[in-house]
């Protein structure tokens, strides 16, 4: 794999990861672009011991654009895009609407200090992750590992996370098949949990792994995607590598290798369920860069809103309010429909 680093017209950072060295990237950014915004205000919840980021900018970013001027497809002599490049394997580039970001107004007492970036998983802009080859997901682990790498060496960023939107109904505002990467200057509420969990039961993660059973999904020498017990989601899948490390460039090459067939193969059940494409949220739990790292097991979150034909999920309020899930979907139930998918 080939890693290339440029910058786009405003200054924002650009990366290639490119499946064959040969490939060259001296294409500029030919656009006229604004100063990238400042970083966002952080606020603190005391009533929940939660910092929440106030990023007003965000209201004018790119909305459902039709096909034909989409940012993140590559750039063509009549259009200009994110990505200069007129093809490309796989690009992350700092997001043009950050939450966080290195660029701190001096009038911000508590600047949301950190990065976000954007990963396009390939230039095809008609199609989707679960229509990548395996060594296509290879690629996007590459540069998953790297940026984690990268982004938790930067100043003040307490934890990097990994992510992907799928579908409308879960509020994606592109098409084009991509992720998100988001450098954070706290620790997030759900990882702390977690670690608190793992602090009482340092076996808690093993003993999830073990309990599996019947609502295991699918599995390889390397990984394994089972149910969570106490699902909250309709379709929810957790994918843990069999051996326990903090982040995913700890992961081996061999790891590397064997995750993409079991994830493609998960990602195809979902959306061979109800014969659609299946919108979900897929979320990579990684250790924070500077605490409790040894309580950490990284694994991966899949889960979509979608319960049943034409009905979702909506998280009124129990779930939205006290935060207290209700399920409308039993664990094992769901795990026996995602194995009976014929694919």
């Amino acid at each position: 794999m080939k890693r290339t680093v440029t910058h786009l017209a405003d200054g924002r950072e650009l990366l290639y990861f490119d499946e064959s060295d040969a490939s060259t990237r001296d294409v500029p950014d030919r656009r006229r672009l604004p100063t990238p915004p400042d970083a966002s205000e952080l606020r603190y919840d005391p009533l929940l011991d939660e910092w929440v980021a106030i990023a007003t900018h965000r209201q004018s970013r790119i909305f459902l654009p039709p096909a034909d001027e989409c940012p993140l497809c590559p750039s063509t002599a009549d259009r200009l895009s994110e990505i200069p490049a007129s093809s490309y394997d796989v690009v992350v580039f700092e997001n043009r609407f950050p939450s966080f970001s290195h660029r701190v107004s001096p009038g911000v007492e508590n600047p949301g200090v950190g990065r976000c970036e954007v990963v396009c998983f390939t230039d095809e802009h008609g199609t989707a992750f679960a229509q990548l080859t395996p060594q296509r997901v290879r690629t996007v682990m590459e540069a998953w590992a790297d940026r984690t790498s990268e982004l938790s060496a930067l100043p003040g960023v307490e934890q990097v996370f990994c992510f992907e939107n799928r579908g409308e109904q879960i509020g994606v505002t592109l098409h084009h098949p991509h992720g998100q990467i988001y450098a954070y200057p706290f620790v997030t509420p759900r990882t702390k949990t977690m670690l608190a969990a793992a602090k009482r039961n340092p076996r808690v993660f093993e003993e999830e792994i073990a309990n599996a059973g019947d609502r295991i999904v699918g599995e390889n020498e390397d990984w394994i995607a089972f149910v969570p017990f106490a699902s909250r989601w309709p379709y929810e899948v957790r994918l843990f590598p069999r051996r326990r490390v903090p982040d995913l460039p700890a992961l081996s090459d061999a790891e590397r290798d064997s995750f993409g067939p079991l994830y493609l193969d998960v990602l195809r059940r979902l959306d061979g369920l109800f014969d659609q494409p299946m919108p979900y949220i897929s979320a990579w739990h990684q250790a924070p860069v500077r605490q409790d790292r040894e309580l950490a097991y990284l694994h991966l979150q899949l889960f979509s809103i979608q319960r049943a034909p034409g009905k979702l999920k909506y998280l009124a309020g129990s779930e939205s309010a006290m935060g207290a899930f209700i399920n409308d979907v039993r664990p094992e139930e769901a795990a026996r429909l995602l194995r009976g998918v014929s694919l």
